[in-house]
């Protein structure tokens, strides 16, 4: 069997809604992403026979295949094949699994998987015209809430106050910040242009973390009427894009590409509805399971902080070192463009293995429907 290994993972800068990435199309702002992979790698883009794209409002400039456009619209040879991926937030990392899959079957070579999500042009439920439950069928019975109320139920079932959540968005913040501040996030990250009526202006940041304290967050009001939520401790409606080159480890070597990491165990699982968002407890342990390793023999965790109940609902059950929970800040911090989020855990986990010279990282994230997925990527 062929080992599929990752030669290069970046991503875009990530914004707020209607901020600095509101002004490109999502197709051009994952071609952009997608030029600097083979811009760094200097591979043929002729060579990837399939790129796999994750998505999930796939309406409006999201419509009709956005990978397939993003690949055209940057002027990529038109002979690699596109498929789009809708998991929900999961959409991304499970186009890694697939790519990695499809490697390791020995169906194709060289393949791509990524994401995108312009959450400024392209509205999150903006195509469920017909109303936001016209998808379940009559007589659904099914206890499935929001994904607000999800986040509620979590904390509440778990014992988390609202300071607790908030003291975790804080350090989401706090850990974003150093982690630019240090050059952490300089190798993952690839500038984006963007067109506006005085010129093109280079967005190289991301624009969503800030200095903050818990004095400043207990001010807020929270999402709704007596919930613990604030906008500070759920992730920001956001815009960004990311992609991963994944090859044949032995066509990467003789390529005079480094192999830098491979998946040792990839799960996507289905969680109680009830709870809607706490599927990354049970993906982490199925994930674990499969490789046969403990929460012990993993150096760094990525779990995706749609809210801050999310990743502390994790942590409660799992119990990890909390110095290697999502080191470099989360989603509360980086923000959250739902389709691309997956391929952007990948890459800020291999980028901070290399970076300590650790050897495993574990990512992990909810979705909606009650999904979770989970991957434990090793350097090679």
């Amino acid at each position: 069997m062929a080992n599929a290994v990752i030669v290069e993972a970046v991503r875009s800068p990530m914004t707020k809604r209607g901020k600095e990435l509101a002004g490109v199309h999502p197709a051009e702002l994952l071609g952009q992403v997608l030029t600097a992979l083979f811009g760094r790698t200097g591979v043929d883009p002729a060579r990837v026979e399939q790129l796999f794209c994750g998505c999930v409002t796939q309406s409006g400039e999201q419509a009709s295949n956005v990978g397939r456009t993003a690949w055209l619209a940057a002027g990529l040879p038109t002979t690699t094949a596109a498929t789009v991926v809708n998991c929900a937030c999961s959409s991304s990392q499970q186009a890694n699994h697939i790519v990695a899959g499809l490697i390791e079957a020995g169906v194709i070579d060289v393949g791509v998987a990524c994401g995108v999500e312009s959450m400024s042009r392209v509205p999150l439920l903006g195509n469920r015209i017909a109303g936001v439950h016209a998808h379940r069928p009559p007589g659904w019975t099914i206890d499935m809430p929001d994904q607000f109320a999800a986040a509620e139920r979590i904390a509440r079932h778990r014992g988390f106050g609202r300071d607790a959540l908030d003291e975790f968005a804080v350090h989401s913040h706090r850990k974003a910040l150093r982690a630019w501040a240090e050059g952490r996030f300089d190798r993952e990250v690839v500038p984006v242009t963007v067109s506006t009526v005085d010129g093109p202006v280079q967005v190289t940041r991301d624009g969503i973390p800030r200095p903050t304290d818990r004095s400043t967050l207990a001010g807020l009001d929270p999402v709704r009427p007596e919930s613990l939520h604030t906008a500070a401790t759920s992730a920001p409606v956001s815009d960004g894009a990311s992609a991963v080159l994944w090859m044949r480890d032995d066509l990467a070597v003789a390529s005079g590409l480094r192999p830098r990491a491979r998946i040792v165990s990839q799960v996507m699982v289905g969680a109680d509805p009830f709870f809607h968002l706490d599927g990354p407890v049970a993906a982490t342990s199925a994930v674990l399971d499969r490789a046969g390793m403990t929460i012990g023999d993993i150096d760094l965790f990525e779990i995706n902080e749609a809210f801050a109940a999310v990743p502390l609902s994790w942590a409660g059950v799992h119990r990890p070192d909390l110095d290697r929970l999502n080191v470099n800040g989360g989603g509360l911090a980086l923000g959250h463009p739902v389709g691309a989020t997956g391929a952007r855990l990948i890459a800020t986990a291999l980028h901070e293995l290399e970076r300590r010279d650790a050897s495993t990282a574990l990512v992990s994230m909810c979705a909606g429907s009650a999904l979770a997925s989970a991957t434990i990527i090793e350097r090679r």
